[in-house]
């Protein structure tokens, strides 16, 4: 039973993911259309917890592949192109978003970069997404198929679908978050991509049976009872969001559209479980060893709550709409009362780098020595003395640094560098 533990972890972290970062690529997306004294608001508001967002799908992909390799060993080589994509433009997104936000020049281009790498991350993920639903060529749990096959027009499908998602999560997120759109405007926005996500959903609901080669068994009271009322609860929460476009209380779209995202995924889940890929790969043929299983679901487990709580802080934090930050003077910097006695700027670094050398050596010789502890083969020492010899080659690092600032090594660099 533990492999579907590991499975409602995979589908937990996706979810949150999809609902969170959703609301990022989209507000992202959206940007490309904004005028250019909007997009540094847009990017203001992404950048509050875009990092813990993407957590979820570390955390899913750590899932997948320690509690279910079965279905890496099938599904990654199917979209290896899709998913190199998709980690390209997420790195071209944060890149986008920083330098925006820091850059003194070329701030259109970096506006422009972090938009279009969101529109490229979420088509590659919806690319991925089309794959997996129609089942990549296998055999005995090996992947068959070609460099291509991801390139299908359910997929394409799947990827507008999906692009269609995210900007309406991203218009309500925006309509929650920020001022700048009048009610007629969001009310137009929200509501023409309401209309498009749902067609969307209706073509690919209609077509998915043709696209998909699994068989769902709808005959099942217990499955066809679920599935519809997935299906209800996502009508009745389009309904809401309809009506909450351009109204108050503003955070009522974004609750709805996560709501029905949720219970698509849902509907999904009662479609297909408890094949994972199709068209017959199931939870229990794709789950590693039980001692595995075991190992993943207390750890992954334990570190969910952790992630949850610096989501939870960071909506705390910047709860409310978005303000222009009040440009403050800076403090004046403290004036030095006594006169610089230490060594010279040569001697403080040479100090220092000896000091490192053996540190950076303890760290090397903590990681070689690592790989045979944990891979079974502990020699010389074991786990707590790895933990001890990194523990204290970090320390020293630390309070080394400590001592020299204290000392004023650090000042008198950078007192040398600016008489320089």
């Amino acid at each position: 039973m533990l492999e579907y533990a590991s499975y409602a972890l995979v589908l937990f972290s996706l979810a949150m993911y999809v609902v969170l970062d959703g609301y990022d690529l989209g507000v992202g997306m959206l940007s490309l259309a904004a005028r250019p004294e909007r997009r540094r608001e847009y990017g203001e508001i992404v950048a509050t917890a875009w990092d813990a967002n993407e957590s979820w799908l570390i955390l899913a992909g750590v899932v997948l592949w320690a509690g279910l390799p079965g279905v890496y060993a099938v599904v990654l080589p199917a979209v290896y192109l899709p998913l190199t994509g998709m980690l390209i433009a997420v790195i071209l997104r944060g890149l986008g978003l920083e330098m925006h936000s820091a850059a003194g020049g070329y701030r259109r281009g970096w506006a422009l970069l972090f938009g279009g790498a969101s529109l490229a991350a979420a088509v590659c993920q919806g690319l991925v997404l089309g794959t997996v639903l129609t089942g990549p060529h296998q055999r005995d749990g090996v992947f068959q198929g070609g460099a291509f096959d991801w390139l299908s027009r359910y997929g394409v499908l799947c990827a507008l679908g999906l692009v269609a998602v995210y900007l309406l999560a991203g218009a309500a997120w925006l309509q929650d978050k920020t001022e700048g759109w009048s009610r007629p405007e969001v009310r137009r926005a929200g509501r023409a991509l309401l209309v498009a996500t749902a067609l969307m959903a209706v073509v690919l609901g209609l077509l998915l049976p043709a696209a998909d080669p699994q068989r769902f068994a709808l005959d099942q009271p217990l499955r066809a009872v679920l599935f519809w009322l997935a299906v209800g609860a996502a009508a009745a929460a389009c309904a809401v969001a309809w009506y909450g476009f351009g109204q108050r209380p503003d955070w009522l779209p974004f609750a709805a559209v996560a709501t029905m995202t949720v219970c698509g995924m849902l509907g999904l889940l009662a479609l297909t479980a408890p094949v994972v890929v199709p068209s017959a790969l199931t939870v229990h043929q794709a789950a590693s060893p039980h001692s595995s299983q075991l190992f993943l679901v207390l750890g992954v487990g334990l570190c969910m709550p952790f992630v949850l709580a610096y989501n939870l802080y960071a909506w705390r934090s910047f709860r409310g709409k978005y303000t222009d930050p009040v440009e403050r003077p800076l403090p004046p910097l403290p004036v030095r009362t006594r006169p610089l006695t230490t060594p010279t700027q040569s001697e403080g670094g040479a100090r220092t780098v000896v000091r490192r050398i053996p540190l950076v050596v303890l760290g090397i010789l903590a990681t070689a020595l690592s790989q045979d502890v944990f891979g079974g083969v502990a020699d010389w020492i074991g786990p707590v003395g790895i933990t001890v010899l990194g523990g204290t080659a970090m320390a020293a690092w630390i309070a080394g640094d400590r001592r020299d600032r204290r000392a004023g090594y650090f000042d008198a660099d950078a007192e040398a560098e600016s008489a320089s």
